[in-house]
């Protein structure tokens, strides 16, 4: 389940992000990628709150991630979500 990790661009992530991904990735598990949206926002806002900022290539990453194995249409779905969390981070990047 947690192969992403093994992922070599993961390793460049500050930890206290990873962990972050880690909860989030626990909780994504099984689910579509609709319902990924509530869980990546949360994701971003816990690491706000925490003083963190994902980049635009590491929120890319995580995605990418979670997209592997999935079928066609829910990668659609995660890439019309990162469009939506791309326009967030540039309303909140400034």
């Amino acid at each position: 389940m947690n192969e992403w990790m093994n992922n070599p661009a993961m390793e460049n992530i500050d930890p206290a992000k990873l962990e972050l991904i880690r909860m989030a990735a626990s909780k994504t598990a099984g689910k579509s990628g609709r319902d990924l949206v509530p869980v990546m926002m949360a994701l971003i806002t816990g690491a706000n709150k925490q003083g963190l900022r994902f980049s635009p290539d590491e929120v890319s990453l995580i995605l990418d991630i979670l997209k592997e194995g999935k079928p066609k249409e829910e990668q659609e779905q995660i890439d019309r979500m990162l469009k939506m969390t791309d326009s967030i981070f540039r309303r909140h990047g400034s």
